[in-house]
Order: structure tokens, then sequence, then C-alpha cells
């Protein structure tokens, strides 16, 4: 059984792809660790990156070749500063050079060292990377790995499940859960909610207080990024000339004293203090999620939920839960973002959460299955209304094809985020109003019913810019 954590599906970076920006930083941090435990980084002579499948056919406007570049210079995605992310990458096109792990001076032209084999696609997964190193003695050291969504990255050869496990296989968690029926069985054999059943399986990681801090930590991002995106105005990096949208919606909706915030709380306690009818509240809700995938389209701090291109999903309904219902505090937020992850979690598990894999539906279908159900416990749904609420959000995902315009996580994505959090909150008020016991479908069913779509569906829909919108709106692509 695959062991993931909550810390696995939310992972704090920077946009504005998990699979294409995050999963190929971290691959070229990996490959520099791996061949700095057997040589001196000084033998480098000359260091070569190959980008396969989708990472190629995509990659330039997901920012994959960026993300290589901070992570061979050294730079992390939790840290790095992402207003100074542009300055890095034209000094080291100006210098022709890269500073490998910041200790090697290394000849680099990125136009010249990143190959865009968009012809190749390697057999493990569409996300193919492989990292060569050239040395002074004429030897070359080389590595490949798959960025299989959410910014999990295996190496070729690996198993999966050896990515996730930081103790020894035999040691199991207290709640085994591997389908959404176990994680029910749980909760009700042990007369637990979700919430806890999760947080007592995160024990097996870390000790409560470092979950609860860190989870406090993810929730502080998510406010953080929301706030940014919607009081940053101007169009997205990239060519399509997208104009941001939230700020616009912020100020119409704020009305007088827009621009007088010095923080997200203070932000945020005006919006709980005006009274919102149901249309206002529905655009708060598409205000916030527009606000989290524009800062993830330049290149902001954004969370993975479950990844970079859902990352507006999870944060837009808890935004709704925080601000327009009742008695909101730190333990219910922590409860949750608990459940929302391991709702990803079974996803992860038995289909997928990678559009090079499954479409579209693998990302904004499961964060909004993922947002579902955390909000319909939250509401005080029972664990099996918060998973019926989980399989209707996914059922109306299925098939959702992933045909981003100029290979820019723009159009249709950044929208996508509105609609996701829209069912996910509507998916919760039918499960509420709905008795369990009469459903016909069950999350585990749609899970396997995603996966078979998943597999059915053309390969031009699975993040290629090869099909759909992609090929219909004339657009000057860039080139790789």
């Amino acid at each position: 059984m695959e062991k993931i954590s909550v810390f696995d599906i939310f992972k704090i970076g920077v946009g504005p792809s998990s699979s294409h920006t995050m999963g190929p930083w971290r691959a070229a941090q990996r490959f520099l660790e791996a061949f700095t435990q057997q040589y001196p980084i000084e033998i480098v002579e000359n260091i070569e990156v190959k980008l396969y499948g989708s990472l190629a056919k995509t990659g330039k406007g997901h920012g994959t070749d960026i993300a290589v570049i901070l992570g061979l210079a050294g730079e992390d995605p939790v840290t790095v500063n992402p207003d100074t992310i542009f300055d890095i990458i034209a000094n080291i096109e100006k210098e022709e050079q890269i500073k490998l792990k910041n200790i090697k001076n290394t000849p680099f032209i990125p136009a010249q060292n990143i190959h865009f084999l968009r012809q190749e696609t390697l057999s493990f997964h569409p996300n193919g990377i492989r990292f060569l190193i050239h040395t002074i003695q004429n030897e070359t050291f080389e590595r490949t790995y798959f960025s299989i969504g959410g910014g999990f990255v295996v190496e070729e050869k690996e198993e999966k499940n050896q990515l996730h496990t930081t103790k020894n296989v035999a040691d199991a968690l207290p709640y085994p859960i591997e389908k959404a029926v176990d994680l029910l069985a749980h909760a009700t054999e042990h007369q637990l909610s979700l919430a806890e059943v999760i947080f007592r399986n995160e024990q097996y990681w870390r000790s409560p207080e470092e979950t609860r801090k860190g989870v406090l930590q993810i929730w502080h991002t998510m406010k953080e990024c929301i706030y940014r995106g919607a009081h940053t105005e101007g169009e997205l990096p990239g060519g399509l000339k997208v104009v941001r949208r939230a700020y616009q919606m912020n100020q119409k909706l704020i009305g007088i004293g827009f621009g007088k915030y010095q923080n997200a709380d203070e932000w945020l306690a005006t919006i709980q203090s005006q009274s919102a009818d149901f249309q206002k509240i529905l655009k708060w809700v598409s205000c916030f999620a527009l606000a989290v995938n524009e800062e993830n389209a330049a290149f902001g701090r954004v969370v993975t939920a479950p990844t970079n291109g859902a990352a507006g999903v999870v944060p837009a309904v808890l935004m709704y839960y925080y601000c327009f219902c009742q008695n909101v505090d730190e333990q219910k937020i922590t409860n949750f973002l608990l459940v929302a992850s391991e709702i990803g979690s079974i996803f992860k598990r038995s289909s997928t959460i990678s559009a090079a894999m499954g479409g579209c539906q693998a990302e904004i279908g499961v964060s909004s299955a993922m947002a579902a159900a955390a909000l319909t416990e939250a509401l005080g749904g029972t664990p099996a209304q918060a998973l019926m609420a989980s399989e209707i959000a996914m059922e109306h995902h299925l098939g959702l094809t992933c045909d981003p315009i100029g290979g820019l996580v723009q159009i249709p994505c950044i929208e996508r985020n509105t609609m996701g959090a829209i069912k996910a909150i509507t998916a919760c008020h039918i499960a509420l109003e709905s008795d369990p016991a009469n459903a016909r479908v069950s999350l585990d069913g749609v899970v396997q019913t995603m996966w078979q779509t998943a597999q059915d569906m053309n390969e031009k829909y699975k993040e290629t810019s090869e099909g759909g919108l992609a090929v219909n709106i004339p657009v000057s692509v860039p080139e790789c």
C-alpha cells in the first residue's frame, strides 16, 4: 500500500504546474544529489537535459525549462523568492553559465543544453526527463525521472511506493487506507470523523504538534496566495495577453475602502463583516479561485491541491467556509485540509492526479472531489455523506480534457478552478440533504471509472496542446 501524507498532497511551491514545473524542479535537485553522492561537483564539464512527451510538448508554456534551471542552480521551490525567478534566469542566459547547486560554475546555454524532444515519449509515463552530466574525465553520469503529477517524482524503474515511505515498509499506519471503503470502515468502526482517522494516521510520520503546525502553514500559504492574487492587477506572462480578473472582482465586491488593507486578515475580516446574498457569495468564490490560479500562472507561490493547475479549488472552497460559515477556527481549518488530502490520496492510489495521464478530470475533478468531502464534514455531514459529496463532484467532471491554449496554464485552466469550486459546494449541499444508503454510485466506483476514462481518452487531450481549444483558438505558441 502506498503511504501518502497530507504533506505529499499539499506541497508549497511555485507555479504554474506541479507536473511540469515542481516535478522537474525536484528531479533536477535529486539528480545533482545523486551525482554528488558519488563524485565531486568540481569534475562537471557540462550538463544536458532532455524532455520527453508532455514535458516537451507543453514544457515551454508550463515553465519546465525555467524549473529545471532553478533546480540545477540550487534554488528550492519552497524558499525561492518568486519575484526573483526571471532575474535569475536572465542572468544565467546572459552569462551563459550556471552555478550548479550554487557551487560550480558550468557553461550553460538553455536553448542548447535543454532539449524538447516533442516526438519522443518514454514508456513509463508521458512526463519523462533525462539528465546527463559529462565530466572532465570523459565519463557520463545519467539519470531518468518521471514527474507523475502533483509534484511527485519517481526515478526510472523505481517502485512508486518507495517515494513516500519514510519508515520500514513493515511499519503500518494505525488505520490503513487503500480505498474510500477503508476510510469509511475505520470511521464507522471506531466512531471517528474522517479528520480524526486521518490525523491519527499522520502520526506515522510526525508528532501531532508538527502536523497541526504544518497544516496551518498550508492554510497560511493558501490565504496569502488568495490575498496577493486579489490585489494584483495587470497581464499574465506568456503571450496570451490574459488580463487578471480577481483584482477587478475584488475591487467591485469590496466597494468603498478597496486597497486600504495591510494584510490578508484585515481584508478577510471585511469580507466576513459584509452582508452577502447568494449571488455575491458566488462571485467571491470565483474571485478566490481566480486569485490563486492567476498567481499560479504568474509563477507565484501556491500550494498543490493536488496539483498546481487545480490549486484554486480547495482554497476557494475553504475560504467560502471561512468567510461565510459560522465559528470557523484553526482546528476546523486543519480538519478540512486533512479530509481533502486523504481524498486526493485515494485518487492517486487507484487512479491518477496527472493531467498528462488522465486529462483535466485528474486535476480539477480530483480537487473538486477533495473540497466537496472536506466541506461536507466541516458542515456537520457524516463520513458517508462526505464521501458521497466527493463522488458527486467527480462524477460530474468525468471525461474533462486537458487542452491548454499555447501550452500555458491559463486558458481554460484558470476559469476551470472556479467551476470546480462551485461544483464542490453544490455536491456538498446535495449530499447533506441525502441518505448515502440510497446512493447508487460509490466513491470507489467513480475512482475506477475515472481511471478507465483516462485510459480511453485520446492522447491529444492529455496536456499536449494537440487537441480541443488548443488547436481551435489561434495563438502564437512559444517555440521549444
